[in-house]
């Protein structure tokens, strides 16, 4: 027996729904009209509750609310009973049976109110089998489903710094929002034409203005709550001009706008306003709205860059005033409180939002832990990235303290998060395969439900643990390419397939490459040590060749060039801007993770430059000594220890109070940063700064409060020692004042300021900070600020450091790089 067989068939299926409607469950019918037509051909008749009118044989999909068809609930009929034992639903939730009643399917969607119906109308259309002209559904379907949290939406930011929004017509927009409505979704937020962002963009099709008032009415169609993410971009407010003109922009805004719900007005990132002017102007905000909307409220957001306690304390005085028109607090991004701390200081009736980041690798609220280096050198902080498991477990750890959650998007890369977060929102024990079979079967075929599925999540598990190591990434790409090799053209076309496709050729191209290129630089690095026996200048040419290899003869050419391919379908399928040259993204950390598909991943540059710089020393003599400094750049002598702390292995050293489960935003913990900036430095910066060695690249830090601790063991305690540290990263100014301690009470250096972005520093320890062996390296910042930012250390027994000082620098150029011997201090 097939089955097919063994399912439900409606593929001549009539929708019957009650006589009286409202235009938001006609919208509901509508949609599921419509989606079954795209995926099968078919149009369903749909009419009103006369069963008896339909014909014995005809299989029925019944659908409206518990009020609109409470006689057909309430009528002693056969099909009535499939519904018979399912408790009844909260609000927004939906009842669903399947099964066979009078000879004949029949289906029931039975909404609690309006918007139920619409979620329950997605929840069908996630379950159903739809192929080109058929309609399957498996036998016995009985659900009952009220969603966990109250709040469940993304924000979609039509502005020019989205990897993809800016460039989607209202067609685009309006299918995009059907699509999260009905996998649950029952908010958008949508920004205003001015943020800190271009007033336009190349691609945007219809002004931003116009565009924002057209997914105002879209929103409204569908029965969902609109947000307007709205910061505050004067730099002025308690200039009398100033805010008149701000309260102006924002009437005209208010009164085109047919809907408004709820309005965020962050306090920082991006806005610079002052904390005493912050709400009085929203006072005036507030009552501007309320003339228009009535019903709509203000929602804010303590996201600062640097917040003191004075500011902290003072945006919580704030918000606990309870204003009536006063919405809820937002958590997101660069806040300072974690969750279970703002909850504690918030009057317990204000709500809090979720506002999680889904969207970024690194320099984000919630960081890829442990992401590889050459991973995060070329997909960057923005690309394709369906976390998963990932999203479960993060959405779980903090949600029990919010209303639920409207996430941080900034276009389509993110799109698998979006909707994995939103059924978490819908029902935290949802299980992650399930929903990606649902989002499967529902955007791919039904016959790729679970191929799909556990291809997206190899895809996740190709970012864990070392790259070099991860053999399953080349697994991955044969479930892809197997996919790939029987889609018929409706998948191949299909944005959402190619986005996964894309990934893992990208991911296998990747590591082909690290594996390559990681066995250049051995070679290389081995032939530079033969320099004495075989001679400076043959030492130098053959190394260079070598590691030109990388250029000349790279791997896996294919796989290049299907990447190629893809991101130009993925371009002119759904406005993807993975480039700034070819698709004009509008920066390199932006999405446009193709420019830096061809990233260096081993120290090619950094040699080339130090064999640069040996071939122009005056004498064999002084050029030997400048490859032996090259190629023992990170040796600690005799009795020393190195450790690339932005490295797998550098976290050995690491004191840590949490893993990453129990703190998976790093509000509390140490934390990777990559600073691939290094990479993307302008002309006159390389010049200054130099060839870039990779363990430049990643850095340990913390945020705010937590300090930096590194414990060594098996030390002498008859020894001195001398503590080097290269610091890193474009990030620093916002690090400092810091303070270095040696164990307890020796201090290193106070008031310690990283300024530019690369600064090494020498510091003496003396034996009596050693105990038993161990020491303990601790580096605490000001409470409103994050770092070290340490990317290396090494420690050198003092007779050692003594004995190299006067030989050739390891670094070519230090322009930028300040070298300096501290003494540590008795504190």
């Amino acid at each position: 027996m097939t089955i097919a067989s063994q399912m439900l068939d409606f593929t001549h299926a009539l929708i019957i729904h009650a006589s009286s409607t409202s235009a938001h469950v006609n919208k509901a019918l509508a949609v599921l009209s419509e989606e079954i037509a795209k995926r099968t051909g078919l149009e369903l008749p749909c009419g009103n509750a006369d069963i008896a009118a339909a014909p014995s044989s005809s299989p029925l999909i019944i659908v409206g609310s518990e009020a609109s068809l409470q006689e057909l609930l309430q009528a002693e009929l056969p099909l009535r009973q499939l519904l018979d034992g399912l408790p009844r639903q909260g609000a927004e939730g939906y009842r669903i049976a399947a099964g066979s009643a009078d000879g004949r399917p029949v289906a029931w969607i039975v909404g609690a109110d309006d918007r139920g119906v619409l979620f329950g109308v997605g929840k069908l259309l996630r379950q159903l089998h739809l192929t080109e002209g058929s309609i399957l559904l498996s036998p016995n379907l009985r659900l009952c489903s009220t969603p966990a949290f109250k709040l469940r939406g993304h924000q979609l930011g039509y502005r020019p710094k989205t990897n993809a929004y800016d460039a989607w017509s209202v067609e685009q927009f309006e299918q995009y929002i059907r699509e999260l409505a009905l996998f649950g979704s029952n908010s958008i937020e949508i920004l205003p034409p001015r943020t800190d962002d271009d007033a336009t963009g190349v691609h945007m099709k219809v002004p931003p203005l116009e565009m924002m008032v057209q997914l105002s009415h879209i929103v409204d169609a569908y029965g969902l709550d609109l947000w307007i993410w709205y910061p505050n971009m004067a730099s002025d407010y308690s200039d009398p001009a100033t805010i008149e003109a701000e309260l102006a922009e924002r009437e005209d805004i208010f009164r085109r706008l047919p809907r408004i719900d709820h309005i965020l007005i962050p306090s920082g990132d991006p806005g610079h306003i002052k904390l005493d002017e912050f709400f009085a102007w929203t006072d005036r905000v507030a009552a501007l709205l309320k003339r228009y909307h009535p019903q709509a409220k203000l929602w804010f957001s303590p996201q600062h860059p640097q917040p003191t306690d004075e500011w902290v304390n003072g945006f919580i005085e704030g918000v606990n005033r309870r204003p009536d028109w006063l919405g809820g607090v937002v958590h997101g991004p660069w806040v300072r409180k974690t969750l279970p701390e703002l909850r504690a200081l918030l009057d317990p009736a204000i709500p809090i939002r979720n506002y999680p980041d889904i969207t970024h690798n690194f320099a984000a609220q919630f960081p890829i832990p442990d992401w590889d280096l050459a991973l995060a050198m070329t997909h960057g902080r923005e690309c394709i990235n369906p976390r998963p498991l990932a999203m479960k477990q993060i959405h779980n750890r903090i949600s029990p303290y919010t209303v639920g959650s409207l996430t941080y998007s900034e276009g389509i890369y993110d799109d698998v998060n979006k909707l994995i977060w939103g059924a978490q929102d819908w029902d935290p024990s949802a299980d992650v395969a399930d929903t990606l079979r649902e989002y499967a079967r529902f955007f791919i075929g039904s016959s790729y439900a679970e191929a799909f599925a556990v291809a997206t999540l190899a895809l996740e598990r190709n970012w864990t643990g070392p790259l070099i190591a991860n053999g399953e990434v080349e697994d991955t790409l044969r479930q892809w390419r197997d996919m790939e090799e029987t889609a018929p053209p409706a998948v191949q076309g299909n944005y959402r397939f190619q986005m996964g496709l894309l990934r893992a050729y990208y991911d296998a191209y990747i590591r082909r490459r690290l594996l390559y290129e990681t066995d250049l630089e051995l070679r290389a690095t081995a032939v530079l040590d033969a320099a004495p026996r075989i001679g400076a200048e043959s030492a130098l040419a053959e190394a260079e060749a070598v590691l030109q290899l990388a250029w000349t003869a790279p791997p896996a050419p294919e796989l290049r060039k299907a990447c190629d391919e893809l991101a130009e379908r993925l371009f002119h399928a759904i406005g993807a801007q993975s480039s700034v040259g070819k698709y004009q993204a509008i920066a390199w950390d932006r999405g446009a993770f193709m420019d830096d598909i061809d990233q260096p991943l081993n120290n090619a540059h950094w040699l080339l430059g130090c064999c640069e710089r040996a071939r122009q020393a005056a004498d064999e003599s002084s050029r030997l000594e400048l490859l032996r400094a090259a190629i023992r750049r990170t040796d600690p002598g005799p009795g020393g220890y190195y450790d690339n702390l932005g490295s797998p292995s550098g976290w050995r050293r690491v004191v840590s109070k949490h893993d990453w489960d129990e703190d998976p935003s790093f509000g509390e913990s140490v934390f990777t940063a990559y600073c691939v900036h290094f990479l993307h430095m302008r002309e006159e910066r390389k010049r200054e700064v130099g060839p870039v060695p990779l363990a430049w690249l990643t850095q340990l830090t913390a945020f705010y409060k937590e300090p930096l601790k590194l414990r060594y063991e098996h030390l002498d305690d008859g020894s001195d020692y001398v503590l080097r540290v290269t610091y890193s990263g474009f990030m620093t100014a916002r690090s400092g004042p810091m303070t270095l301690k040696a164990g307890d009470r020796h201090v290193l250096q106070e008031q310690l300021r990283i300024n530019v972005p690369v600064q090494q520093i020498e510091y003496v320890i003396s034996r009596e900070a050693i105990t038993d062996g161990v020491l303990t390296l601790t580096w605490s910042t000001a409470y409103d600020r994050v770092g070290p930012f340490a990317a290396e250390v090494w420690l050198m027994r003092a007779e050692y450091h003594q004995s190299i000082q006067g030989l050739a620098s390891s670094v070519p150029l230090l322009s930028e790089v300040e070298r300096a011997l501290v003494n540590g201090t008795m504190g």
